[in-house]
């Protein structure tokens, strides 16, 4: 293998990791969450792939991923402001129910308090229950599911999941369910909000990104 000039073999790597005490990163467990098989209410797709904003809380998505632990697996359940790419709202649970996706959005309805008019976009059973559904015909929610089979759309969603695996999950072998939690909470209230920097934000943090914005409005009124 040769890049920057440098010539290895694939054995040579081995050894110098075993040397090194380095361990290959294995491959992750795999959880299947979105079930698009179900009976429950199936919006149109109003998203579309269109993830364009131009200020907080006009666009959210939801979804729900997976983190093994010791003493089994545990869910995670985030809402996504497209905007800023700023978690509003998260949760977790020992089983996937619909009242985690639900716990997840009464958090960011609390921290937001989104006018009506905004867009919420999901896919799996989870998001078709009738307290969901509720709650976000109340807000004035417009409501935007995937079809079958459409992973495209909640790609943001799913990139914000891989970034919060390879950065936390991926390097730690948790032993409970709590411990998880703990790091899950310190990542996104400690780190990736207020902290991690974004390419697509001009590498600001979310809340820099949006708190910036929110000057910039201001100052052109």
């Amino acid at each position: 293998m040769i890049d920057d000039d440098i010539l290895a073999g694939r054995h040579r790597i081995a050894r110098l990791m075993r040397d090194n005490g380095l361990k290959a990163r294995q491959k992750p467990r795999f959880k299947k969450t979105t079930d698009s098989n179900h009976g429950g209410p199936v919006a149109p797709n109003h998203l579309d792939q269109d993830f364009v904003t131009v200020a907080p809380d006009q666009k959210w998505a939801a979804d729900i991923s997976y983190i093994w632990t010791a003493e089994g697996w545990l869910y995670l359940a985030i809402v996504l402001d497209l905007f800023s790419r700023r978690i509003v709202g998260w949760a977790v649970s020992d089983r996937l129910k619909k009242d985690l996706a639900l716990s997840a959005l009464l958090r960011a309805l609390v921290l937001r308090q989104p006018r009506a008019g905004l867009l919420h976009h999901s896919d799996g059973s989870q998001y078709c229950s009738y307290d969901y559904q509720r709650i976000l015909g109340r807000h004035g929610f417009v409501l935007s599911m995937s079809g079958k089979g459409n992973c495209y759309d909640n790609a943001m969603v799913e990139t914000v999941f891989k970034t919060i695996k390879s950065e936390l999950i991926w390097r730690t072998s948790y032993q409970s369910r709590h411990q998880a939690e703990n790091a899950i909470s310190r990542y996104v209230d400690g780190f990736y909000n207020p902290v991690r920097r974004h390419s697509a934000l001009g590498y600001k943090s979310p809340i820099r990104f949006e708190d910036d914005a929110k000057r910039e409005t201001m100052a052109l009124h």
